[in-house]
C-alpha cells in the first residue's frame, strides 16, 4: 500500500507515444471541478453578465455590492469606528451636565461637533445609516448560503473524479479481495466515521462526506450578529433608565415625577412603566480597618421593602452590588451611598422654618462629601425685607483636620463627623422657574454673612451644636446624621436576544474554525491480472495536516479487511504490460 500527500495535483505519467489528448486533459480537469464543487456555502461571485444601464442597472450593481462579504466587513468595521466617538465625546441622552461641561471646555470644537452629531453619536444619522446598511448587507449574505446549504444537506456526495491520483492525498494498493468486498467494507467504514457515503452508479466507487457544521458554525455566526444588531436596536429604541437618591426611611414609586433623572428610548413610553415602589429600611456598609486597604468598602447592602401597585403584599429584600431586585422585568441596581446630616433652621423669633436631612455627595473614597443647604422661608432683615437662606456645606464622617483648618476625612465611617457651613442670604433663584441643581448653591443674587471683623462668616459644627447667624438672622444647628442610597432603575429589552446573539456567535465561530468539511472517495477495480486494485483520495476546503492523516487511518483499517496482495512475479508483469500495450 502506498500513500501520497500532495498539496499540488502529482505529476501525469508520461504516455510513451505523445502527450494526453487535449478533450481527456479537459474532462479530468472538469471531473476534479465538479468533485470539489460546493466545499463551502461562500457565495460565488456574480459573473452573469453586465447589470445593464438605467436605473434598474444601478440598482443591480449596488445590490450586488452591497450584499458582497467585503462589503459586510467593511460596514462592520465603520461601526465600530462609529462608536468609538461615542466613548470620547459625552452623551446628552446619557449625562447633559456633562455635555454641557464638555462644551464649556472645548468651545472650539463645539459647532463641528453638532454638526456630526457626536452628542448623539447612536441616534445620528450616519451612525444609523451604517447600522441599517450591515443589517441589510448580513441578511442579503445569508439568505443565498442558507438555501445553498439546504441543498447542500438534502443532496448527495458527488461522485469520484477520474484520476483520484489528482488529488491532494491518494493511496493505493493491490488486494485479492473483490472490489464488491471491497466496497461494502469501504462503505461501514465510512459510515462508523459518521460520513454521509453514496455508491457511484456503475458500482465501481464509493463517495463520502464530512463536516456540514463547518457551514453551519458560519451560518450561525451571521445569523447571530443579526441578532446583536436587532438586540441593540430593540433595547436602544424601548429601554429606560433612571436614577433615584433615597434617604434611609424614604421610599420610591415607579412614576416619571419620581426620578433625578430619567433616560428612555426614543420610542419608549412612559405609561408603560411597571407599576411599583419601594422604601429604603436601612443600608449597610462595611469598610477594611487595617492594613493598605484600609478605607476600601468590602460590602455594601440596602435592605428595602417593595411591593406590586397600590396594593401589593409588601415584601422585604436585599440590593448589593451586580444583584439588583428585578421586577416585572425592570432591574433595581445598587450605584452609590452617603451621608445627609439633619440641620434645622430658625428664624429670629425662634420659629423652626427648615429641618431636614440634606444628602451630601462623596469627593473623595473616605466620603468627604459637599452639598448645599436651600431654606427658601429664610427670615426679615432689619428693613422688613424677607431674604432666603442658601448655606454651602462640607461633611467628613472622620474628622482629621483638628488644628490644621482645613475639613477632610481619614476613614468613610461614622466616627468624628463634623459639618462646615458657609451662611449666605439673599435670592437662591429657586422661584425663578429655571432647574438648579440642588448640590449646588446659586450665589449670583445672594450676599455671604459677614463677621464682626469683616471676613466671610464660616463655622465648622460637630454634632449637636448649633451655629449663631450674624444681625439676628437665627440660628443652624446639626441635629443627627442619616443615611442614603442611589438606585438605577431600569429595562433593557434586548438584553436576553444579545446574550444569545453573543453565545451563538462564540459557538458559530468555533465550529467555522475547527470543523473541516472533507470528502474521501475509494475505488476497487479488477486488474488485468484479476488482482483488484485499491484507490483512496481526500479532498478538503482547506490544506490541513488533519485530512492526510485521517485518510492515512482510513487506508490502513480498510486494508486490514482488503490485505495487500503479493506483487506479481517479474515475467506476469511483463506480460500484464504487453497486454495492456496489446
Amino acid at each position: 500500500m502506498s500513500t501520497t500527500d500532495k498539496t499540488t495535483p502529482a505529476a501525469e505519467p508520461a504516455e510513451p507515444a505523445a502527450a494526453e489528448p487535449a478533450e481527456r486533459a479537459a474532462a479530468d480537469d472538469a471531473s476534479e471541478a465538479a468533485a470539489g464543487a460546493q466545499l463551502s456555502t461562500a457565495p460565488a461571485e456574480d459573473t452573469a453578465g453586465p447589470v445593464g444601464i438605467g436605473l434598474l442597472g444601478w440598482l443591480r450593481w449596488f445590490w450586488r455590492q452591497l450584499t458582497s462579504m467585503r462589503v459586510a466587513l467593511l460596514l462592520l468595521f465603520l461601526l465600530s469606528l462609529g462608536a468609538i466617538p461615542g466613548s470620547l465625546v459625552p452623551q446628552t441622552h446619557i449625562d447633559p451636565l456633562k455635555v454641557e461641561q464638555w462644551k464649556k471646555t472645548h468651545e472650539f470644537w463645539v459647532p463641528l461637533a453638532e454638526k456630526l452629531q457626536l452628542f448623539e453619536v447612536y441616534g445620528s444619522v450616519w451612525f444609523s445609516a451604517i447600522y441599517i446598511l450591515l443589517f441589510v448587507s448580513l441578511i442579503g449574505c445569508i439568505v443565498p448560503r442558507t438555501w445553498q446549504f439546504v441543498g447542500q444537506l438534502t443532496g448527495r456526495p458527488p461522485g469520484a473524479p477520474k484520476r483520484l491520483d489528482r488529488m491532494p492525498v491518494h493511496a493505493t494498493w493491490r488486494t485479492t479481495a473483490t472490489p464488491e468486498e471491497v466496497l461494502a467494507h469501504a462503505r461501514t467504514l465510512l459510515g462508523r466515521r459518521r460520513f454521509r457515503t453514496e455508491a457511484a452508479a456503475g458500482g465501481s466507487s464509493v463517495a463520502a462526506e464530512k463536516g456540514y457544521l463547518r457551514e453551519a458554525g458560519n451560518l450561525v455566526f451571521h445569523l447571530a450578529l443579526i441578532a446583536i444588531l436587532v438586540a441593540f436596536a430593540w433595547g436602544k429604541l424601548y429601554k429606560y433608565e433612571g436614577g433615584k437618591l433615597v434617604l434611609r426611611g424614604k421610599g420610591f414609586s415607579n412614576t416619571l415625577t419620581q426620578y433625578d433623572d430619567f433616560k428612555p428610548g426614543s420610542l419608549f413610553d412612559a405609561d408603560g412603566l411597571p407599576p411599583f415602589s419601594f422604601t429604603l429600611d436601612r443600608f449597610d456598609a462595611s469598610f477594611e480597618k487595617t492594613g493598605p486597604q484600609r478605607g476600601t468598602a468590602r460590602t455594601f447592602k440596602a435592605y428595602v421593602t417593595w411591593s406590586r401597585g397600590a396594593d401589593g403584599t409588601p415584601t422585604k429584600a436585599e440590593i448589593e452590588v451586580n444583584k439588583p431586585l428585578e421586577i416585572d422585568g425592570s432591574k433595581v441596581f445598587l450605584l452609590g451611598h452617603g451621608y445627609a446630616p439633619v440641620v434645622s433652621v430658625t428664624d429670629p423669633t425662634g420659629k423652626v422654618v427648615f429641618k431636614d436631612a440634606v444628602p451630601m455627595l462623596p469627593q473623595d473614597a473616605n466620603l468627604t462629601s459637599s452639598g448645599a443647604i436651600k431654606v427658601a422661608d429664610g427670615y426679615a432683615n432689619k428693613d422688613g425685607v424677607k431674604e432666603q437662606l442658601g448655606f454651602t456645606a462640607l461633611f467628613v464622617p472622620t474628622f482629621a483636620g483638628e488644628g490644621s483648618g482645613t475639613m477632610f476625612s481619614q476613614f468613610p465611617e461614622l466616627a468624628n463627623p463634623r459639618l462646615a457651613l458657609n451662611a449666605w442670604h439673599g435670592s437662591l433663584g429657586v422661584d425663578s422657574g429655571l432647574p438648579q441643581n440642588v448640590y449646588r448653591l446659586e450665589t449670583s443674587k445672594m450676599q455671604q454673612f459677614k463677621d464682626d471683623s469683616g471676613q466671610p462668616f464660616k463655622q465648622r459644627l460637630a454634632l449637636g451644636e448649633e451655629m449663631v447667624l450674624p444681625g439676628g438672622a437665627g440660628t443652624v444647628k446639626f441635629e443627627g446624621i442619616e443615611r442614603w442610597a442611589t438606585f438605577q432603575i431600569s429595562e433593557q429589552p434586548g438584553n436576553g436576544l444579545a446574550l444569545g446573539g453573543a453565545v451563538g456567535a462564540v459557538v458559530g465561530l468555533a465550529g467555522s474554525l475547527f470543523i473541516q468539511r472533507r470528502r474521501i472517495w475509494v475505488r476497487a477495480v479488477s486488474g488485468p491480472d484479476g488482482v483488484t486494485v485499491v484507490e483512496m483520495a481526500g479532498l478538503g476546503r482547506s490544506e490541513s495536516a488533519k485530512l492526510p492523516e485521517e485518510l492515512a487511518d482510513l487506508a490502513a483499517t480498510l486494508n486490514q479487511q482488503a490485505p495487500t496482495a503479493p506483487d506479481p512475479e517479474p515475467e506476469e508483469a511483463e506480460e500484464s504490460r504487453e497486454g495492456e500495450r496489446g
